[in-house]
């Protein structure tokens, strides 16, 4: 089980991971043989053998895997991700109390959240490209970008849109459980091509917002117009979807991971994987209140 962030993960398309990427045939030689090494052997449609979308056909819906200590529950998912989620909320509280952004204040409080936005960024690559969740590296992760959240969403409701940060976080509380709620009734149906069209749309994505910053900061302005007037709007509605499939990514590798016997330090990767997702639903829901409020 891995974070399904295409922007912040690679996991999943080497054959040396726990994913062994879509186009991976069962090995040869039947399945895998449970031995005193590896104990938690499984059979090669186990996702911890290769990605779980590649079998999804041959194999059906995964089975559940039997009780065993040090599996990965729900329970740990929920908690660890409470944690992680708590860490980023105080930090955020924090920043939005200690660091003002009246007329007098607001360059220190901006460069002080824009310096934590670029740390959680370095540190979100850096376990991204770690074999295995670091705990205190998550939660540092937490920390420096529920600063950088308390800046942006203090600056943009007290100079822009007043409640606009509340207005930001019910909308990714509403999206959250909408997404769930989908997810759980069968509505979204997470495989291989749903996989790789979120990932082609969030690639495009991206680029088209790099683009669009080093336009504005060549030219000044807004750039290309991405982030601002009707365009910005269409933009932010677009990343406010693709923030849901990415949700629906998470869940479903939540639901596989625990199904198959995950570890269950995994579930430290599910509270990072989630909490990007939702720090990316936020800040689209931020923009687009401020451009709908901007003059």
């Amino acid at each position: 089980m891995r974070s399904s962030n295409p922007v912040f993960s690679r996991r999943g398309f080497g054959r040396d991971n726990g994913y062994a990427g879509f186009n991976t045939a069962p090995q040869a030689g039947g399945p895998a043989v449970a031995t005193q090494a590896n104990p938690y052997a499984q059979p090669t449609g186990n996702p911890y053998a290769q990605n779980p979308y590649a079998q999804q056909q041959q194999y059906g819906a995964p089975p559940q895997a039997p009780a065993a200590a040090g599996r990965m529950t729900i329970d740990d998912v929920v908690m660890r991700t409470g944690t992680t989620l708590g860490v980023l909320v105080v930090t955020a509280a924090l920043s939005w109390a200690l660091l003002p952004v009246d007329d007098a204040n607001i360059s220190r409080s901006y460069g002080i959240g824009i310096g934590a936005a670029l740390i959680a960024m370095v540190l979100g690559f850096v376990q991204a490209f770690k074999r295995k969740a670091s705990p205190g590296l998550i939660l540092t992760y937490a920390a420096f970008e529920g600063v950088f959240l308390g800046v942006i969403s203090s600056i943009v409701d007290n100079r822009i849109a007043d409640g606009a940060a509340m207005q930001a976080v019910i909308g990714t509380m509403a999206v959250f459980a909408g997404v769930l709620v989908a997810y759980k009734a069968g509505w979204i149906r997470v495989n291989r091509r749903f996989y790789g069209f979120v990932m082609a749309a969030a690639l495009g994505f991206i680029l088209l917002m790099a683009v669009n910053l080093l336009f504005a900061v060549i030219g000044g302005g807004d750039g290309l117009g991405f982030r601002s007037g009707a365009l910005g709007v269409l933009f932010g509605v677009i990343g406010i979807i693709l923030g849901a499939c990415f949700l629906a990514l998470d869940f479903k590798q939540v639901e596989d991971g625990i199904a198959y016997g995950a570890p269950r330090e995994e579930a430290w990767l599910a509270a990072f994987g989630l909490t990007l997702t939702l720090v990316w639903i936020y800040l689209e829901f931020l923009r687009l209140i401020s451009i709908l409020n901007s003059d």
